[in-house]
């Protein structure tokens, strides 16, 4: 049980980075278009779906409240300020995803609401994992850093990179889903971000030698991690080699499995840490009988029946969007339910 939940978590937690990391992408790549046009294709490729992608957030949590109560609560009791700003963006671009397609005069503000949202929640989801990676201040299974234990050169350095790779995930996603004006866009900015990325991950690489983290005796005492940076390297080439041909499909593929690799070189690293290196998988697990219980009900119904709702979403609104898509899917019937009655 306690590792059937500890793959269910991992699980969720990499599709809601994949899922709702392209759509907070697209959202920061919005802020950098002025054009309104493709301001809408870009709201237009992520609507049917942005909902869903959240839901994974919501599993993870209920997964750590459930199953590991101990990493729940230590983790709230560190990131209590930066998870209630993360939230603050997620439902202010909730919010903007709604009322911009009615708004008239004020669509700037809802603009911007989406932008910034999208921005400030992979910021904080950044600096939280690089928090983590660094380490916290813990004593006896409790935190002790106070309200700004987490706040480091090193975490803010590592939200800023997952926004750009984010960016890089979104444009990825552009690229797949739109034609015309936005993909090419899309493409022009992917070499930008892919070169930036890679500075991040040099700059971090330097950083962990110097400052000697923990992670880096890992990778020594574990040789057979370098197998998922191996992975990610040629799903890099491969992506460079599907920008230059203009190829629409590899790119999102390539993204997916470079964040991939990259979730999965963390999460080997710290076996068998829930919190690296100061509390342990078994240390954190509830009792068995907690375990065995959520398992008859979010492990053998929710939790299947999300994966299944999550491919059968992404089926159904496969394909291009065309420039003329409206900006919200509502609004789209309205206007060709109109143009239909309005003929003769």
């Amino acid at each position: 049980m306690m590792i059937f939940w500890v793959a269910v978590l991992a699980i969720s937690t990499l599709l809601y980075v994949l899922l709702d990391g392209l759509d907070l992408g697209v959202g920061i790549i919005f802020g950098l278009t002025r054009d309104e046009a493709k301001r809408d294709v870009m709201m237009t490729a992520v609507t049917p779906i942005w909902d869903g992608n959240e839901t994974w957030l919501i599993v993870t949590g209920v997964v750590l409240w459930g199953a590991f109560p101990l990493v729940y609560a230590t983790l709230l009791s560190a990131f209590y300020l930066p998870l209630l700003v993360m939230l603050a963006g997620l439902i202010l671009r909730g919010v903007a995803f709604e009322f911009r397609h009615k708004a008239k005069r004020m669509r700037w503000l809802w603009d911007w609401s989406f932008a910034g949202g999208s921005f400030v929640a992979a910021f904080v989801q950044g600096l939280t994992v690089g928090a983590l990676v660094e380490g916290l201040p813990i004593a006896n299974g409790h935190y002790v850093g106070g309200e700004f234990g987490w706040l480091s050169p090193f975490s803010v350095l590592c939200g800023i990179g997952l926004c750009i790779g984010y960016m890089l995930l979104g444009a990825a996603w552009l690229v797949c889903k739109c034609e015309a004006d936005v993909r090419e866009i899309a493409y022009r900015q992917m070499p930008v971000l892919s070169i930036a990325l890679l500075a991040f991950l040099v700059v971090v690489f330097v950083y962990a030698v110097i400052e000697h983290l923990p992670v880096m005796d890992r990778w020594l005492e574990r040789p057979y991690l370098l197998l998922f940076p191996a992975v990610g390297v040629a799903a890099a080439i491969t992506l460079v080699s599907s920008v230059r041909q203009r190829r629409d499909g590899p790119p999102f593929l390539m993204v997916v499995l470079i964040f991939a690799a990259a979730f999965s070189t963390l999460a080997i690293s710290f076996w068998p840490y829930m919190i690296p290196f100061a509390i342990t998988i078994e240390a954190a697990a509830a009792p068995h009988a907690s375990l065995a219980f959520m398992f008859w009900g979010a492990g053998l119904f929710v939790f299947p029946l999300m994966l299944l709702y999550t491919a059968i979403s992404y089926r159904v609104f496969r394909g291009k969007v065309t420039g003329e898509a409206s900006a919200h899917p509502y609004a789209g019937r309205v206007g060709s339910r109109e143009k239909e009655e309005a003929q003769p």
